[in-house]
């Protein structure tokens, strides 16, 4: 789709947005289905603007469907009649629009389209419709900056130049609105008093607050903002953090372990871990908080969010657990006056881990979720018997360009240096809650980094921006510059995170549980020992280069990644969040010792081994192959004998291959161990006049565990298999086996292999045994191991003392097998000896017993 002149979003002035519906494919696959879901976007081919467009178009566009309502010879389409758009009528279509994809519901004008349920592609959809069938022309960008339809219409009617009358008073109605007006009202037992918003921020009538643009009326001691804030969402921020000044002032809660806890967010990554986690390592009770529309349903959603993690839903999680269907979007979360007081009367902790997660939103489309859930978690924690909060937030609070760092009591970032939505929603709700503090809440802030995926299992949050840079670097073998990578694994955030909440001592204090962040030579170095080298790029460099290469192989996995690179607010974020400090952690680190728990780790490749695993199942990254450069080679040659199978063996042979190890991880996935034969080659005159070439080879390490062949005594220590040509181009296998044995010739047994070979598909021909010579084992195998030359000379000293380290422990220990089964076969024969002796005697002392009752008395 070509760029549009003098186009401009709401967030982003001068870029034309449309492009970002291409990356929205949830779901779909491949460029045509894209193509496909914009088709809306593009019948309407006359049109030289995007929705978003100010009213500096050039003049082209003046000549438009899109032309400005004030001028009379091109009225404004309206799609049912002839009168031009005013702002309700507006707001109503759009809302009627948006409710199209909504499954069954309907939303009213002040309902965020996101917090309704819709997805991306809904979004995509949602903007076809309005350009098709209303003449609106509404970017992705103001989509998701704020989608409510008011906010929407009032948009597009100021950058088309039309007037926009004030709005009426707020609808009570919506969930926003709820949220905020009854949760507040609720904590001071006095009712919000509503007001019209004039749209210029001013303080209308004694105690009420209206910030600009958003019809949001907050009661407040008094004036918060000047007459004219510089942006509404500063403004909007700023009614919001009132909120906490009308909660009341309470006691701190008893200092004594939970025996009930109101669980938030079980069904999302980490908070479905934590649930496990507070499970296992307490014996509270756990209420989770689950959107559904009754308690069946809510515990189904939540049984399904659990199986995705690979957790299981049994009936002793249904005895420690009740589901409660709720929201912590709307008021009171959504219960009756009935259940919130049962709920404020029967918890004795709250932990918040709800949080909508979305980098292209903004902060009005996030608050409801991120910022007016945990003011309404914190009048429950504060309503009845005081109780603690335990909010998990984030280090996206540090997340401005330049700050100096990230330690768990350094000032977090300025509110006007942060550019996501998100950043500043999770600032916001930080704010919220200090503030709640000097009422007297005890507030305890966990501030995970990235979350990365189970060290155990492999399962990871595919919407993760940290997991999906990993998947990138890994798939594209591109890196950028960056400074540190904040990120740690979900199961390790999970038990620390459990621990806090059991420990009143430590309740009260921020903890940042980034782990120990990455660094970009710590990362390659990670990538170059797993076989995998790295190219390192400018931001700029790698964020083009990586959507030229999705673009031309689409990875639906990737596509939210795509979509956060292709936004320059996003973009912001991701630059703040790789050149930022590396977040410090001094009290976890402190309290995990305390505790006997895990230190804070880096997430390593040893760490990551089973996540890399199920990415690559999952087909989201490549793992090392033999196609990769090897990491390191060594060359191996042996001699001996051949002949006829059943016949005299006396022919003389020569077998010469490079062995190679691709990466680390060839060796440490937990099965089938092997090394790879780069290349080799077989000379025996009498299988063929002519050397024969190894075309392919592998060599399997202690094969079966070094179990040996049943009822036999020799255990298998490796098992070649190679497919050799020879000259007329006809294929050969060749099979061969080292095995130990109880014997002293040890040293023989490590080098000496039994080998049978024969033309493909057909039974073997020859057999014989061939060894390396003992004075050449120590020169090719040791001395002769050589590195990739990528690496540096500390890091291939490194690769190579891994490589024996690994190896040379594997060969003692199939050696000394069969000498360990043969001393247990020793001992149990005598044990067995002893048994018998032992029965016999108890057998004797029975008959004497039975003797002796017997004699007559």
């Amino acid at each position: 789709m070509d760029e549009r002149d003098g186009t401009a979003t709401a967030r982003a002035p001068g870029v034309d947005r449309r492009r970002e519906g291409e990356a929205l494919e949830n779901g779909l696959t491949g460029p045509a289905a894209v193509a496909d879901l914009l088709a809306g976007l593009r019948t309407r081919a006359s049109t030289p603007s995007d929705a978003s467009s100010t009213s500096s178009t050039s003049s082209t566009s003046s000549t438009s469907s899109t032309s400005s309502a004030s001028d009379p010879a091109h009225p404004v389409n309206t799609g049912t009649d002839d009168r031009p758009w005013d702002l309700p009528r507006l707001a109503s279509a759009i809302a009627a629009a948006a409710s199209r994809f909504l499954d069954d519901r309907t939303i009213d004008v002040e309902t965020d389209f996101f917090d309704a349920g819709a997805s991306s592609v809904s979004a995509v959809r949602l903007v076809a419709v309005l350009d098709r069938e209303l003449g609106v022309h509404i970017s992705l960008d103001d989509v998701f900056a704020d989608g409510r339809p008011r906010r929407l219409a009032e948009r597009w009617l100021r950058a088309t130049g039309q007037t926009v009358a004030p709005a009426q008073t707020a609808a009570p109605s919506s969930t926003t609105s709820q949220s905020t007006s009854q949760s507040t009202s609720q904590a001071t037992g006095q009712a919000v008093a509503t007001a019209e918003t004039t749209g210029t921020g001013q303080t209308v009538g004694t105690g009420q607050t209206v910030a600009t643009g958003t019809d949001l009326v907050l009661s407040a001691p008094g004036r918060l903002l000047p007459d004219s804030p510089p942006d509404e969402e500063l403004a909007m921020i700023a009614a919001d953090l009132a909120g906490a000044d009308r909660l009341p002032f309470r006691p701190e809660p008893p200092r004594r372990a939970p025996r009930r806890i109101l669980l938030t967010g079980a069904t999302g990554f980490l908070g479905s871990h934590l649930l496990f986690d507070l499970l296992r390592y307490g014996d509270a009770h756990v209420v989770c908080l689950v959107r559904g529309e009754d308690d069946k349903a809510a515990e189904e959603h939540l049984a399904k969010s659990l199986a995705k993690f690979d957790l299981p839903w049994s009936g002793e999680l249904r005895r420690r657990i009740t589901v409660l269907p709720g929201d912590v979007r709307e008021a009171r979360l959504g219960l009756t006056e009935d259940r919130w007081d049962a709920l404020a009367g029967g918890v004795d902790a709250i932990v918040n881990v709800a949080a909508a997660v979305d980098f292209l939103r903004g902060y009005p489309s996030l608050r409801a979720t991120n910022v007016l859930g945990p003011l309404t978690l914190a009048e429950l924690a504060m309503t009845g018997p005081p109780k603690p909060l335990h909010h998990v937030s984030s280090i996206a609070v540090f997340n401005e360009i330049g700050i100096a760092a990230m330690g768990e009591d350094d000032p977090v970032a300025h509110i006007d240096g942060l550019v996501a939505g998100y950043d500043k929603s999770k600032w916001a709700a930080e704010a919220v809650l200090r503030r709640a503090r000097e009422h007297g809440l005890t507030v305890t802030l966990l501030r995970p980094g990235g979350i990365a995926g189970h060290t155990q299992t492999g399962a990871y949050n595919a919407r993760d921006l940290s997991c999906g840079f990993n998947a990138a670097f890994f798939r594209y073998r591109t890196v950028p510059a960056f400074r540190s990578f904040n990120f740690s694994a979900v199961d390790w955030v999970s038990r620390i995170s459990a621990a806090i909440v059991y420990d009143p001592s430590a309740w009260g204090l921020n903890y940042n549980l980034a782990g120990r962040p990455n660094t970009l030579p710590e990362l390659l170095r990670d990538m170059r020992l797993s076989g995998m080298n790295m190219k390192v790029l400018e931001w700029d460099e790698w964020r083009a280069d990586f959507l030229a290469r999705w673009e031309a192989d689409p990875i639906p996995q990737l596509d939210f990644l795509a979509r956060v690179m292709r936004s320059p607010t996003a973009v912001k974020l991701c630059e703040a969040t790789l050149l930022g400090p590396p977040a410090r952690g001094e009290r976890t680190e402190r309290f995990a010792a305390r505790h006997d728990l895990p230190a804070p780790f880096r997430y390593d490749a040893a760490a990551g081994l089973k996540n890399y695993e199920r990415l690559a199942r999952d087909g989201l990254i490549v793992l090392p192959s033999r196609a990769d450069p090897p990491l390191l080679w060594f060359p191996e040659t042996m001699r001996g004998k051949l002949g006829p199978v059943g016949g005299v063996q006396d022919a003389p042979c020569q077998l010469r291959m490079t062995l190679s190890i691709a990466s680390m991880y060839q060796l440490t996935k937990k099965r089938g161990h092997t090394i790879d034969i780069l290349r080799g080659e077989l000379v025996c005159p009498q299988v063929h006049e002519r050397p024969m070439t190894v075309e392919f080879g592998e060599i399997d390490i202690r094969p079966d565990d070094g179990m040996p062949v049943p009822y036999g005594e020799s255990h298998p220590l490796l098992h070649y298999r190679l497919r050799l040509r020879d000259r007329e181009g006809r294929l050969w296998w060749l099979d061969g086996w080292k095995t130990a044995r109880p014997h002293h010739d040890l040293w023989k047994q490590a080098r000496t292999l039994s080998i049978e070979m024969g033309r493909d598909g057909e039974p073997a021909l020859f057999a014989g045994r061939v060894k390396v010579r003992s004075k050449s084992y120590l020169r090719e195998q040791v001395d002769g191991i050589r590195v990739n030359p990528d690496l540096s000379l500390q890091e291939q000293r490194i690769a190579k003392a891994t490589w024996l380290a690994w190896f040379v422990p594997e060969m003692f220990k199939g050696l000394a097998e069969p000498w360990l089964r043969a001393a247990a076969d020793v001992l149990d024969l005598r044990r067995d000896a002893i048994d018998r002796q032992i029965d016999g005697d108890r057998a004797q002392d029975r008959k004497r017993v039975k003797s002796r009752e017997r004699w007559p008395r």
